[in-house]
């Protein structure tokens, strides 16, 4: 902003009163719109040079209701695989001409909605939301309204579901993700396989969950409870369950944890009572992210092509604020990354 001779801060709304026109004309003054007369134009482009009047990212936006801003919404930005999306999405952002504003909720959901009425007071184009309350496999009423709200006006794409709003879904496709880990194991002659991690309030968990027990039917493998430790997406949820599926008579050959941190934290405890990976247990896990390359065995878990995941969410955005003829609900193909973690069954043959 400027000073007058008075040293008065001129703002838009100054120069508006001073040219006897609404702020939103000398907006479209400013960023060279046609659609001013040139009486007012002159009007207006006189006092600017007057004062030298050089206007913020908010003032121009008063006539160009494109901010070319899309906010992010994501769950917790501490879980790798939030922060490989949103690194996507800005690249993807970055690219198409947009920049991104990220709120980091920590699963909070008061602070989701705080959020969301946040980044419409910024002005966003569109709001993409990674996890949170789009995870749940029952959506939150309240919460329901509140997208309501905000999408009669700003459109928001979700990584998950929200049912009862038109809100874009750009899914991974849960039940492929789990079918290709399952699978990968079987082949690998274990039947004895547990799940660590995750809780069924969360629908790609659920899903997960569900094609288990379906696979296990399908192979005619018994469904043991016991096997099953859920819990939160963690490094301490991995290495607390596989304590206790440790302590039990009949020890699984394989562990699928929900996610890399999660398998971190089995990986950890296995060491810590004599088993080693994968000669006795194989361990695999969700998400790919920069983990699976640090740890020692090197992980085997599923990828989600973030690259592609980011860009689509983006591209989504953009088409719902050009009101573009889209799909609601777009699904990601996931694939399997084999590493070292896993290997076939003890005693059943080479690896």
């Amino acid at each position: 902003m400027q000073k007058s001779s008075e040293n008065k801060v001129i703002t838009i709304y100054d120069i508006a009163k001073e040219a006897g026109v609404s702020a939103a004309t000398v907006s479209r003054v400013l960023t060279n719109n046609a659609n001013v007369r040139k009486e007012k134009k002159d009007k207006v482009q006189n006092l600017i040079e007057k004062y030298n009047f050089k206007p913020n990212a908010m003032a121009r936006g008063l006539s160009d209701t494109k901010s070319r801003v899309i906010g992010i919404v994501a769950a917790d930005v501490r879980n790798p695989y939030y922060a490989e999306v949103f690194v996507a999405c800005e690249n993807a952002a970055r690219e198409a001409g947009y920049t991104v504003l990220l709120c980091n909720s920590q699963g909070i959901t008061q602070w989701e909605s705080q959020q969301l009425a946040m980044l419409q007071e910024q002005r966003v184009d569109a709001v993409i939301q990674l996890g949170g309350r789009a995870d749940d496999l029952n959506s939150d009423p309240e919460y329901v309204e509140k997208v309501n709200q905000m999408i009669a006006n700003i459109p928001l794409v979700v990584t998950g579901k929200l049912d009862g709003t038109r809100c874009y879904q750009v899914q991974i496709d849960a039940a492929i993700a789990a079918e290709l880990l399952l699978e990968h194991l079987l082949s690998l002659g274990h039947r004895k396989i547990a799940l660590v991690g995750g809780r069924q309030s969360v629908a790609s968990t659920y899903v997960k969950k569900r094609k288990y027990a379906e696979l296990l039917e399908k192979y005619e493998i018994e469904y043991r409870p016991e096997f099953i430790v859920d819990g939160d997406y963690d490094y301490e949820t991995g290495y607390v369950g596989m304590n206790r599926l440790a302590g039990l008579l009949d020890v699984p050959t394989a562990v699928v944890a929900i996610n890399d941190s999660a398998a971190a934290g089995v990986m950890r405890s296995a060491v810590d009572h004599g088993y080693r990976i994968p000669q006795d247990i194989s361990v695999v896990s969700y998400d790919n992210t920069s983990l699976t390359e640090l740890l020692i065995p090197k992980l085997t878990s599923v990828d989600y092509d973030y690259e592609t995941l980011g860009r689509r969410l983006v591209e989504t955005a953009i088409a719902a604020v050009k009101k573009s003829n889209i799909p609601l609900c777009q699904r990601i193909t996931p694939t399997l990354v084999v590493r070292e973690s896993s290997a076939r069954v003890p005693g059943t043959g080479e690896r």
